[in-house]
């Protein structure tokens, strides 16, 4: 089965006799159930999977269940045998956004603590924000994406030691060797091809097919363009009409969502879209990146609204839509096609999945800094720059960045295909992999 940094995490949980009930939200086709799923079976004797998406569509059996009463009742009638006590029964609410009236009976549920509960929701953060009674101190809720690098790098081969070893020489900022570096940068490439949803990187460690790969990517992303009108059958076609333009829209120069594009009206404002776009990003579907024009310590404090770069959740997706079955776009390092979008996707997918919130640098008369990341060490901020060629060296934007010094910038980074770690006053040039041990602490 594939590693999942995530499955260690829900296990302590269940471990810990938490007073919260654990709820994983994230977009469709992660694999959220297979591994709450691995874990419940492994942990308890008697382990009960609901899935609440399906029984909306067809039994109905919890649509009504609003005590706890009612909802153990449902519960007995699936898996009566299995109800033995709290240290050896896991409930698991699969898809539970399907019926929001039990996210506040979790707070309930876990009072009455007869049983161990966990939950999944594919649409959470869409539910959350619509759901008047949170039921806030009951639920914990985290976050999980599709695979990232190093996951995939453990999918195809490597080990345990062999991450420490990197992760080792990326603190030291120590270069690799060659014949290492290659081996790393084949692989990134891949994933820039394949992407982190499971079914599509298990399909490439099967059989390195990328045509059957792209099939699973294309019906994972028309799937997603589509489910917006289970939610929102008002707004459904704006969303869908959002959510095509993302990769269209990053191959424009500035990247950033042009609000009077979406239905052709040059009136219209953000603000006329904004339960769209927080579907998109509530969904988990799409990745928001805020612009920042004073870059000060904590970035969150700074960002503006209005000017809006949206990414899709999985690389894979992207260069499935960008360059179909032709792998030579990539791998070859074609001089006629521009990466830029593909590597800064990529980048924007490890940093989300690593706990960082998403940022820009915008300035009109300095230009754009790819991204910005908060330094809570330091109490400042950290610049990074994205360069997909071999003109990595010049990056004119994030040198007035760092030269102005009421930003009170220790340094920066430029990401490219380079294999030698240098530093150059307050620039440090790494190689791109080395994104994936880029850490929120």
């Amino acid at each position: 089965m594939l590693y999942r940094k995530i499955e260690q995490y829900i296990e302590n949980h269940l471990r810990s006799d938490s007073n919260k009930i654990l709820i994983i939200d994230g977009a469709r086709q992660i694999g959220k159930t297979y591994i709450i799923r691995h874990v419940g079976k492994k942990l308890y004797k008697n382990y009960i999977e609901i899935n609440l998406l399906e029984d909306s569509l067809q039994n109905k059996l919890f649509e009504n269940s609003r005590t706890i009463d009612d909802f153990y009742l449902q519960v007995s009638m699936l898996a009566g045998e299995k109800l033995q006590n709290k240290n050896d029964t896991l409930i698991f609410l699969d898809e539970i956004q399907a019926y929001p009236h039990l996210l506040t009976l979790l707070k309930f549920l876990k009072q009455d603590d007869r049983f161990t509960y966990i939950a999944s929701g594919s649409l959470l953060g869409v539910t959350l924000a619509q759901t008047t009674s949170i039921p806030i101190g009951s639920i914990e809720v985290k976050h999980m994406y599709p695979l990232d690098f190093e996951e995939f790098l453990l999918a195809n081969g490597f080990n345990s030691f062999a991450i420490t070893a990197l992760r080792n020489k990326f603190k030291l900022r120590e270069s690799l060797d060659e014949n290492t570096h290659n081996k790393i940068l084949d692989l990134f490439k891949k994933y820039l091809l394949v992407g982190g949803l499971p079914d599509a990187v298990n399909m490439f460690v099967a059989e390195k097919n990328i045509s059957k790969v792209r099939t699973i990517q294309n019906e994972i992303h028309n799937y997603y363009g589509l489910d917006a009108s289970k939610y929102d059958t008002e707004k459904k076609l704006k969303i869908k009409r959002i959510y095509d333009m993302i990769p269209s829209t990053l191959e424009n120069k500035k990247k950033r969502i042009v609000v009077k594009n979406i239905e052709n009206k040059p009136k219209k404002t953000f603000s006329d879209y904004k339960d769209e776009f927080d579907y998109l990003i509530n969904a988990g579907i799409a990745l928001a990146v805020k612009a920042i024009s004073t870059p000060t310590f904590p970035l969150i404090e700074n960002s503006g609204k209005n000017l809006l770069k949206l990414y899709l959740n999985d690389v894979g997706i992207l260069t499935g839509i960008l360059y179909k079955n032709n792998i030579r776009a990539i791998l070859d390092d074609e001089r006629s096609i521009n990466l830029g979008t593909v590597y800064e996707s990529v980048v924007a997918s490890e940093l989300k999945a690593h706990g960082y919130n998403l940022f820009y640098y915008d300035n009109r008369n300095k230009g754009e800094v790819d991204y910005l990341i908060d330094d809570y060490e330091l109490l400042s901020t950290i610049p990074l720059e994205i360069k997909s060629g071999k003109d990595y060296t010049i990056h004119s934007a994030l040198n007035h960045f760092l030269n102005n010094e009421d930003y009170n910038i220790k340094g920066g980074y430029v990401l490219s295909n380079e294999r030698i770690v240098t530093t150059k006053g307050k620039v440090t040039y790494l190689p791109i992999y080395y994104i994936m041990f880029f850490e929120q602490t």
